[in-house]
């Protein structure tokens, strides 16, 4: 096989597994939601970030989901910053394949 063939079968499977490797959505557990207030500062400051979509915040959960527009991203340290700068504790940070909206349907048990 030509070098310049197997640089390209290489690309093209590097490629494919960035694609497979990104996240629909970022999934985190935080403590210190205690009320709508919370998840309202919470919800505005996700929506300045221009890669979020959808953002969604359970209080009796302690979850915070966000959906990452196509192609776009949030840095995990920007989304702990945005959430320990607003005085709450980031306990753990998931990247998903699921949507918010089939996350809040997990959560309601749906």
């Amino acid at each position: 096989m030509k070098p310049t063939k197997l640089f390209s079968i290489g690309l093209l499977a590097a490629l494919a597994f960035a694609s497979a490797a990104e996240a629909r959505s970022l999934r985190m557990q935080v403590n210190g939601l205690v009320c709508a207030f919370c998840a309202n500062g919470i919800t505005a400051a996700f929506r300045k970030q221009s890669a979020a979509g959808e953002v969604f915040v359970s209080l009796e959960d302690r979850l915070v989901a966000v959906e990452l527009k196509d192609g776009q991203d949030i840095p995990d340290d920007v989304a702990k910053k945005l959430l320990t700068d607003a005085g709450y504790t980031v306990v753990g940070l998931q990247r998903t394949d699921a949507t918010v909206a089939q996350i809040k349907a997990e959560v309601a048990g749906d």
